[in-house]
This record gives structure tokens, C-alpha cells and sequence, in this order.
């Protein structure tokens, strides 16, 4: 039991992190509540009941839209008809829809992190890696679609690490700064992407806007094979390059050679590392990692490339990545949560009103008490860890 409370102990301060963003969240809520402040003057009490009300429908809201309706899957169970299992998982399976670009740009943003190379320019390799699949598939259209799926899975995966390659070698061998890079690539990638998108070969031959042909003909296969439900195996593949990245990381020679150029880039030359091989390494893994979550994209999620096949994933993946403190299993988790709240946003906005705006809001707390320990431990008046809970911990999370 005593082992059981020493593991999950280090997960108290990011729950309580959570969970201080909502209630200083619901705070913000009232405050925007309009029709409850004008009451104040007349009625405080019913004004404050009333809009805790509200703040109470919003995150009820907020739960079912991303989990689903407990009385749906109550009757999904009585029914059991496909139709009331769609209505039932739809929520849940949109959530993990949602989520999982995020574990694909999350975990190769971690992994720059991790040697202390910024890369911030998870957008341009997210967008062609779903153009090198698009391409791929297109041409391998006519060999059977295991063959052409898995061909363009990689071309994904390929383009990406070509285009993490770049910055990567620019750092290592000229000394540019690679915030400065990532970031100007990002907006090649997106002109890469218009001209490849007016090309003959990709765009419909019937529309004139920069949109691909319908890849329909191959795609990840579902994870439920209900209908209505968009949810593939890449959330199966996301979580699978979770655990090898972890594995590569923390227990392999090259994995502790990233580490140790990230912890200290001049001890791991005097060591014997090689520090420009490092840095070459780990933004051609982050560029990998980030295509293949856009080849995943589009060939699961999305049956079309165009320039709206990326939301801003290679951005949110940074903050995933700080949220997650660079492992695998803290941006996995970074990503559901984050996946969660867009996909249950849309649903408290149907059914309360309330902008969509503040959810990014709560969102934008849940980073900023998450990136300050100390203060949710005051805030709680929990005690500092010690230093060999501290180094347990950590080796238990390396594990």
C-alpha cells in the first residue's frame, strides 16, 4: 500500500493543478455571466446561486460532451442496437479522435525538448507529413491498400523527418538559432503545400480550390465499427509510439546520450558524445513523429488534403509537451485531457452559450498551475518533497 501511495503521490500536485484551473475557471465564468450581475442589486443571493448554477451546467456540459451521457450508455446497453452504441461512444470516440494528433505532436515536441532544441515547428512538419502521405497514396492508388496505406504512412513519416532534419542541421553545423528556423520553415511548409495543392496531381480536377482528391480509397481502419464513429487505430499507434519513445529514452545508449546533451551539451562532448549528432537526431525523430501524426490525419480522420488539415497541433503540442514535463506518459496524458476539453467545449457551448473562448481560457490555467508547483503547494499547504521521494519518483517515471 505504502509503495502504491509513493507512486501515486507525485500526481497530487498536477490533479490539484487541474482542478485549482477550473475553480479559478468558474470564477471567470460568473464574472461573463451578465444576466446574474445585473441581479446583484436586487437579488445577490439568487444572482450568486443562479450563476453557480450555471457554472455547474457548464462543466456538467462540458463532461458529457467529452465522456458521453451515463443514461445513454444505459440505454445502449438495454438496446444494444448499433444506433444507440454510436449515440453512446460518440462523445468518448471524439475525444480520443481529438487527442490523438496531440500525442503525435506532443510526444515530438517532447522529444526536442528533451535536448534542449526548441522545435516550434511541429505545424510545418505536422502539415507535410500529411502531404507526403496524401502524395504517397495517390501514387501508389492501384497496389492493395495494406501495401498503399502503409506506404504512406511512411511517406508521412519520411517528410517529416526530412523537414526536422533542416533546423536540425542548420543548429548543428552553422550555429542558427532554431526557434528562428522551425519557425520560418513553418510558413514554407505552408506555401509548400498551396503550390502542391494546385498541381494536377492532387487537386480535384472539378474544383479549383486547393483541395486533394478524396482519399477514400485507402484509410486506417476503425477502431469501433459502428458508423458515425471516427475513431481509428492511429489512437492505438499514438499510444504504442508512446511506450517505444519512453523505451528509447530512458533504456537505450542513444536515447541517454539526447539526455545528456539536453541536461549538459559541454559535458557530453567532453564525455565523447557526439552533441551535433544529437541535435540532428532528435529534430529528425521530432519531425517523424509530428508527420506521421499529420499522415495519420489525413489518412484516418480526414479523407482530403488542404490547408486546413492542421488546427494549430504543432503549437498546442508545445504547451503538451511543458504540461507533460517532456515524457511520454505525462504528454499522453496532456493530450487527452487537452482533447477532452476541445471535444466537450463544443458540447457546453451548444448547451450553455458560453464562448468557446473561455474554455481556452481554463485551458491556458490548467498550463499555468500545472508550470507552478510551488504555488499549488502553498495554495494547498502541501509539504515540498524530499529529496529521495523526489528521486524515487523520478526514476519510477523513467522506468
Amino acid at each position: 500500500m505504502s509503495g502504491l501511495r509513493r507512486r501515486l503521490r507525485p500526481l497530487l500536485v498536477p490533479v490539484l493543478a487541474v482542478l485549482s484551473a477550473f475553480v479559478v475557471g468558474s470564477l471567470f465564468l460568473m464574472l461573463s455571466d451578465l444576466k446574474h450581475l445585473a441581479m446583484i442589486p436586487t437579488d445577490p443571493i439568487g444572482a450568486l446561486t443562479g450563476a453557480m448554477g450555471d457554472v455547474i451546467n457548464a462543466y456538467r456540459a462540458l463532461l458529457l460532451g467529452a465522456f458521453g451521457d451515463p443514461a445513454k450508455f444505459a440505454l445502449a446497453f438495454e438496446q444494444g442496437t448499433p444506433k444507440a452504441w454510436t449515440t453512446a461512444l460518440r462523445p468518448i470516440s471524439e475525444t480520443l479522435v481529438a487527442a490523438t494528433p496531440l500525442m503525435f505532436t506532443g510526444l515530438a515536441i517532447a522529444v526536442s525538448f528533451r535536448t534542449s532544441v526548441f522545435n516550434i515547428g511541429g505545424d510545418g512538419q505536422f502539415v507535410l507529413g500529411a502531404l507526403g502521405a496524401s502524395i504517397v497514396a495517390l501514387a501508389l492508388r492501384d497496389l492493395p491498400a495494406p501495401i498503399t496505406l502503409v506506404g504512406a504512412l511512411a511517406g508521412g513519416v519520411l517528410f517529416g523527418a526530412l523537414w526536422g532534419f533542416v533546423p536540425g542541421f542548420l543548429k548543428a553545423r552553422t550555429g542558427a538559432h532554431e526557434v528562428i528556423t522551425t519557425i520560418m520553415l513553418n510558413y514554407v511548409a505552408l506555401q509548400i503545400v498551396q503550390l502542391a495543392l494546385r498541381t494536377d496531381f492532387l487537386r480535384q480536377s472539378t474544383n479549383s480550390q486547393p483541395i486533394s482528391k478524396v482519399l477514400d480509397f485507402v484509410r486506417v481502419p476503425l477502431l469501433i465499427p459502428l458508423p458515425g464513429l471516427r475513431l481509428h487505430w492511429g489512437f492505438i499507434a499514438a499510444l504504442v509510439v508512446a511506450a517505444l519513445i519512453s523505451w528509447f529514452l530512458f533504456k537505450t545508449t542513444k536515447g541517454f546520450e539526447l539526455r545528456s546533451a539536453g541536461q549538459n551539451l559541454t559535458a557530453a562532448r567532453y564525455a565523447g558524445m557526439s552533441a551535433g549528432g544529437s541535435i540532428i537526431l532528435a529534430m529528425v525523430v521530432s519531425g517523424a513523429l509530428a508527420g506521421l501524426g499529420g499522415a495519420f490525419q489525413v489518412m484516418g480522420s480526414v479523407t482530403q488534403m488542404s490547408n486546413d488539415v492542421n488546427s494549430g497541433y504543432g503549437w498546442t503540442a508545445i504547451a503538451l509537451a511543458l504540461l507533460g514535463g517532456t515524457r511520454p506518459g505525462g504528454v499522453v496524458a496532456a493530450a487527452l485531457l487537452f482533447g477532452a476539453l476541445n471535444n466537450g467545449g463544443h458540447g457546453m457551448q451548444v448547451a450553455t452559450s458560453i464562448p468557446l473562448d473561455l474554455l481556452v481560457f481554463i485551458q491556458a490555467l490548467v498550463i499555468m498551475f500545472v508550470a507552478a508547483p510551488d504555488l499549488v503547494r502553498k495554495i494547498y499547504r502541501l509539504r515540498p518533497p524530499k529529496p529521495e521521494v523526489a528521486a524515487t519518483a523520478t526514476e519510477g517515471a523513467s522506468a
